[in-house]
């Protein structure tokens, strides 16, 4: 019976071995760049697959371009005896376009240079570089200046000497490497040291080299699903295990070296960038900690897979990947001497920088912060502590409290951060004292020095005394009690023990060593805390999954137009805190993939991610639903699972499931002399074909788990499911980069590539402005068949900022040279200087607007008023300008903030595409900037692409005015007076301007001016003016038509219409009147705008004066207008907060609920020829307050219902509180906010039916008049009584000056 194993189901697959191929001579890299102005040995060299066995495995093809390139990525390194020559150990991976991975593990070291020819060589070239540079007399020091100036990878310069051929030995490096299917790391790696030490050891090893990698190859299984596998190794066995169906998938790195090179606080954000696609650039001059920092942070993002670019490791022949426009994790080699400013990135406003080596993570700006932060992050150092890992305490871990008003003001979260605290300053202040602290080090010494600042629940000194006497414990204590978690404190002094006690009976019985097993448990417990998080914050994810109702295929091929998660009413569940961090991430890829894998499981087998997420939220439900069947939901849980799956970790490493055949010697006849430090030439014909073995009793004992263990595999991505998910995966979701090819750098490729990348951003440009145009558009983006109104609702800024995130990917996708942090920015300055110098010479400043009095936009004066007319200069709509406006900014600081503000501010302007237009238009700024395979220099997707920034102009946007509260504008006002009444005032007008942010207050107007120029802090979108005067002089009568109010900066043009008198004796005696204003429609040109303003409004404000006419609407139109105007109110309360707009516009606006009312009020009001003076509602409103007065004093008012009672009370109080305080608004602006007030307070129905029942009413009312008629008053209650179950909150400026 044989002992090989079989296909797919081998622990390795290849065994590789690189290094200098003497037959080839002494080549320089020519992918590392130029390095003939540094050292010879400081130059790198050329490195070749020397051998690899076998030759090619079906499942798993051998590429050997890649494989070299990732075994020796800087190519072959040259030292002398006299230089640092420890060898090293990286892993690495090679990613396929199908995502599917193939791991290596590379152990590289030195060897002895035996050939004559190569050591003659690197003398040749140490003798011309010396000879070089003393012709040109510049000493050593000079040389290692000019060489430190360049930025290829090369060693510190102070640790590496010159050669000298008659002196000095030769070491060139070699690298022996391991290809597996599985992250078996630590296996790999602790096998590679085994056959290293064996080759440099003195003594021959026991067993000739081919017969280790043979047994690896050929006769090592890979273990089952949930089980535990022992190999030899040369000198001691070799120990690996895979985790269970329900576990979290393998992940062989250590976390713990993770914490110390990322601080806890560093950690969860740089997860927070990965969370939310940002692009993420790791540097270090360490290939281990690239592949450690990579593979750790995407392991954490279960049940979530990184969807875009992956390169842990990039090769210096890819350096130009970096300007990728799309989201990648790449690692960045660094020689050691470099520092971030030395790299030309061309992308930095989405950009996470990662400098492992410095302990450093730089985040993008606006970066939301992950959901519950403070508590995440003392979570996870709570298991720090527990397992005794240390960081670096003096970097900042965001031990901060929470914030009282945030949505996580209960929890446990609080309790243990209240006590966590409390045991910091008590262990403080015992570890002063040196009684307390038994194992404390001796003072002085460095390890002390550090563990004395980590004050947690795991170095607090165990003392019974502090434990009981504590108040602060005791009470913690007591609620353990009550839950069951403790019966008495004495719980909490043995639980250390304990546990110190079952870690040791596992260490004694098991294979690993006591570190190995704590690594493993650490692992565990860390990814358990993170995937809890997600567990906690998704537990109800499938409610809101949106089943297809088509075959597969169907919904496959109409898979970009559908929408499968309803994101709307799962953010509606959400806390306010998380929405800024869950707003974006449900629009990743990630998300979008994990979500189609859920609806994919209903036509197979469930994903193998998936379904362990599941068993977890399942198990969360099942220990957190009380005893009715209802689902507690903490705002913040700790991990409750940590424990149940390190006890499965501990259980494979104490009882070895399998133990593979040992090495043996081969039939094949192997004599050679053992050279210490030299790895020796292997034979091929021992290792091409698998051999007998002399185990074959091993090899059939377990042969019935590895027939079961081919569909774990399968389950895990060693291979694609069906064609159907290969083609979803590249055509439905456009994932056509997955992975750069990393040796093929052949131009045919890289254009192929880059043409990839620029079909993409054309693609998601498409995608992401047909989502802001449904989104925007609501019910009519439904009738137009955009999908359904219930699919819409994430957040308007997040769409926008995504925007922002494309167009910055865009403008550095082939970006020349990288200048400033922004892309985007530095070309609108690069163009605006351009325009200035051409201008200079040949053109007035155009930012300059003609205020010549002969000019065309100087008005004429009006008949009969005796004032010219105001003059509204068009705001400028160049490009230039608004680069101008964006840079004058005080609030913004930063290039990318600069880019996005001038975004968002074109966004909202409607200039979006012109602007862009205009810039690209200029070829040769373009062609200056950018190289040819840029995004920017393609003709017909620039053309597309444009496009589909004009659909956007269909919508209103106020992204800039809602997103910069504290920019100063600056505000024109034009007042319009009547051209039929000489309307010129002697008093001294004022105006107050209100808007969504705030007020101005009281700005005073120049007498006889029209217009009027300010500057404010950002007021938002404007509603209100309120404008008046202090009636001196002795024509202070003043008749306004309309008031005009222009943002500058964004060019919005507001028109508040009046169409009323201001003055005591005219009209209703109004000094001041409240206006309410719509934004006029940005295609509406300043000429028309002043054409609509000389021509009597139809709209009046407050309310319409009263007609003694005959009325224009009969009783069923006002029904009609009054059931609108209260349906505009319900939906607006129905709407997402930041797309209802103005509440004050339908109150008090245009066909809005006062006006309606007054409507109401004015039907079948007898006509003022009746009486002796002129008659108004708030005359009205007067005589029955006077009324209600006169009731709540005689017997019949005291025995009304007490509600009737406390409405008439409200009533009256209002009617006095408004005619005492305001003292200068008219009776129909009175009427108009005792009418806001009502509503406000839900009694406008209670009041209708007592004032219709007054004797009042049936005086100064016709008998066919609403207020009269039952049924009427019954439809008003009824219609009115829709608003009681909403909370309607006035402006401010409606009630200024009442306090009620």
């Amino acid at each position: 019976m044989s002992g090989t194993v079989q296909a797919q189901t081998r622990f390795a697959d290849y065994f590789v071995v690189c290094g200098l191929d003497i037959s080839s001579g002494l080549e320089p890299d020519q992918l590392s760049g130029d390095h003939l102005h540094y050292r010879p040995l400081q130059r790198c060299y050329k490195s070749k697959v020397l051998s690899h066995y076998p030759q090619n495995v079906d499942w798993n093809r051998f590429d050997k371009d890649a494989v070299g390139m990732l075994c020796m990525p800087k190519g072959l390194s040259f030292r002398t005896e006299k230089d640092n020559r420890e060898p090293k150990f990286h892993s690495f991976l090679i990613t396929r376009e199908d995502g599917s991975r193939t791991y290596g593990s590379a152990l590289t070291f030195y060897e002895e240079v035996h050939c004559k020819q190569i050591c003659l060589a690197m003398q040749s070239l140490q003798t011309m570089y010396q000879a070089e540079f003393s012709n040109r007399g510049i000493n050593v020091t000079r040389i290692n200046e000019f060489a430190a100036e360049h930025d290829a990878p090369r060693p510190t310069f102070s640790t590496i000497s010159n050669y000298d051929m008659n002196k000095d030995c030769l070491y060139v490096t070699k690298c022996i490497c391991v290809i597996t299917q599985q992250q078996f790391v630590r296996a790999s790696r602790k096998f590679l040291t085994q056959l290293y030490d064996a080759v440099a050891a003195n003594e021959n090893p026991p067993l000739p080299m081919e017969s280790y990698i043979h047994n690896v190859l050929y006769e090592v299984p890979l273990p089952p699903v949930g089980r535990s596998m022992r190999f030899n190794g040369v000198r001691s066995p070799v120990l690996c295990q895979r985790p269970g169906t329900l576990e979290l998938p393998l992940c062989d790195f250590s976390f713990r070296e993770l914490f110390t090179l990322l601080d806890v606080e560093n950690l969860v954000q740089l997860f927070t960038c990965a969370l939310l696609e940002n692009q993420i650039l790791l540097f270090s001059t360490d290939y281990q900690r690239l592949m450690l920092v990579a593979e750790c942070l995407s392991t954490l993002l279960f049940p979530f897979t990184w969807q875009h670019v992956y390169v842990p490791i990039l090769p210096a022949s890819m350096l130009h990947f970096l300007d990728a426009p799309v989201p990648y994790v790449m690692g960045l080699h660094s020689s050691g001497g470099q520092d971030r400013s030395q790299l030309n990135l061309p992308n930095e406003a989405s950009l996470c920088f990662v400098d492992i080596d410095n302990h450093i993570v730089e985040v993008p700006e606006e970066l939301p912060q992950f959901p519950y932060k403070s508590e995440f992050i003392l979570e996870i150092s709570q298991v720090l502590d527990r397992f005794k890992v240390s960081v670096d305490r003096d970097q900042d871990l965001g031990f901060h409290e929470p914030d009282s008003n945030s949505n996580s003001r209960q929890g446990s979260s609080y309790d243990l951060y209240g006590l966590q605290e409390s045991l910091n300053v008590i262990n403080a202040s015992m570890q002063k004292d040196d009684s307390y602290d038994n194992e404390s080090p001796k003072s002085g010494s460095a390890v002390s020095s550090r563990r004395g600042s980590q004050t947690s629940l795991s170095t607090v000194p165990n003392k019974s005394e502090f434990l009981r006497n504590n108040e602060i414990v005791s009470k913690v204590a007591a609620i353990a009690k009550r839950t069951g978690v403790i019966k008495s404190i004495s719980d909490v002094e043995e639980a250390p023990k304990k546990a110190d006690n079952e870690k040791d009976s596992v260490y004694k019985y098991s294979k690993l060593s006591r570190e190995d097993i704590d690594e493993l448990t650490f692992n565990s417990a860390v990814r358990e805390v993170f995937c809890y998080r997600f567990v906690q914050m998704f537990r109800n994810y499938e409610s809101f999954v949106i089943q297809p109702n088509q075959e597969m295929e169907a919904w496959i091929n109409a898979r970009e137009q559908m929408q499968n998660f309803d994101k709307a009413a799962f953010l509606s569940d959400q806390p306010d805190a998380a929405i800024p961090f869950l707003s974006p991430f449900i629009e990743s890829q990630m998300f979008a993939t994990f979500i189609d894998w859920k609806i994919m499981g209903n036509w197979e087998e469930m994903d193998n991610n998936l379904r362990v997420f599941e068993a977890r939220i399942d198990n969360y439900k099942t220990k957190n639903t009380d005893p009715t069947g209802s689902v507690k939901t903490p705002n913040y849980e700790h991990a409750i699972s940590v424990n149940d799956y390190e006890h499965l970790i501990i259980r494979r490493a104490t009882t070895v499931d399998h133990i593979a055949v040992s090495p043996h010697l081969l039939s094949t006849n192997i004599k050679r002399k053992h050279e210490p430090g030299v790895f020796p030439e292997l034979n091929a014909e021992a290792l091409v074909k698998p051999v007998t073995s002399h185990s074959p009793s091993r090899a059939k004992s377990k042969a019935q788990w590895r027939r079961k263990d081919r569909q774990h595999q399968h389950a895990e991505h060693l291979q694609l499911k069906q064609d159907q998910r290969e083609k979803y995966i590249q055509e439905a979701r456009g994932k056509s980069i997955r992975a750069p090819q990393l040796l093929d750098m052949s131009p045919g490729v890289m254009a192929q590539t880059n043409w990839k990348f620029v079909e993409g951003l054309l693609k998601e440009c498409r995608v992401k402005t047909k989502r802001m145009l449904v989104e925007k558009m609501g019910q009519e983006a439904v009738e137009l068949g955009h999908g359904e109104v219930k699919l819409t609702g994430v957040e308007e800024n997040t769409l926008i900022a995504s925007l922002c995130d494309l167009l910055e990917r865009i403008w550095s996708h082939g970006l020349q040279m990288k200048q400033g942090k922004s892309a985007f920015w530095s070309h609108l300055l690069a163009y605006k200087e351009m325009k200035a110098r051409k201008d200079s010479t040949s053109s007035p400043n155009f930012l300059v607007p003609n205020l010549n009095p002969d000019s065309p936009q100087s008005g004429h004066r009006r008949r009969g008023s005796g004032l010219p007319d105001p003059v509204l200069p068009p705001v400028p709509t160049d490009l230039a300008s608004d680069i101008v406006k964006v840079e004058s900014m005080t609030d913004v600081k930063t290039d990318v903030g600069y880019a996005r503000a001038w975004i968002r501010l074109a966004l909202e302007r409607k200039l979006l595409c012109k602007h862009l237009k205009e810039l690209l238009s200029d070829y040769e700024l373009c062609r200056s900037r950018y190289k040819r395979y840029a995004f920017l220099r393609s003709d017909d997707e620039k053309e597309q692409f444009l496009y589909y920034l004009l659909s956007l102009n269909a919508v209103d946007y106020h992204c800039f005015t809602n997103s910069f509260i504290s920019t100063k504008i600056t505000y024109k006002v034009l007042v319009f007076v009547s051209k039929k009444f000489n309307s010129a005032t002697s008093a001294n007008p004022w105006i107050s301007i209100a808007g969504e942010l705030g007020d101005t207050g009281i700005i005073q107007i120049p007498k006889s001016a029209v217009e009027l120029t300010f500057e404010h802090r950002n007021l938002g979108v404007l509603t209100t003016v309120r404008i008046g005067h202090d009636n001196s002089g002795m024509s202070p009568k003043w008749m306004l038509d309309y008031i005009l109010v222009r943002n500058e900066l964004t060019a919005h043009t507001y028109k508040f219409p009046c169409g009323r008198w201001l003055g005591k004796g005219v009209d209703d005696g109004s000094l001041e009147r409240l206006l309410v204003g719509e934004v006029i429609p940005s295609t509406t040109d300043t000429e028309d705008i002043l054409n609509a303003c000389r021509t009597p409004p139809n709209q009046r404000s407050p309310v319409q004066v009263r007609r003694h006419s005959p009325m224009k609407n009969t009783g069923p139109q006002v029904q009609e207008m009054i059931t609108d105007a209260v349906n505009h109110i319900v939906k607006y309360f129905y709407k997402p907060e930041k797309e209802r707009g103005s509440l004050t516009l339908l109150l008090c606006g245009d066909k809005g609920l006062v006006q309606c009312l007054d409507q109401v009020f004015q039907y079948g009001f007898k006509s003022s020829r009746l009486f002796r003076n002129n008659f108004f509602i708030w005359d009205f409103i007067e005589k029955v307050s006077t009324y209600f007065d006169s009731v709540d004093h005689d017997d019949e008012g005291r025995r009304s219902p007490p509600d009737q009672r406390q409405a008439r009370r409200m009533f009256c109080g209002y009617v006095k509180k408004i005619n005492n305080s305001s003292q200068n608004i008219g009776k129909d602006g009175k009427f108009q906010l005792l009418m806001c007030l009502g509503v406000r307070d839900h009694v406008l129905q209670v009041w209708f039916p007592q004032i219709a029942a007054t004797p009042v009413t049936v005086s100064m009312y016709e008998e066919w008049a609403m207020m009269r008629d039952r049924s009427s008053i019954t439809f008003l209650v009824q219609i009115i009584n829709a608003l009681r179950e909403f909370n309607i909150m006035l402006e401010a400026s409606l009630t200024k000056g009442l306090e009620v």
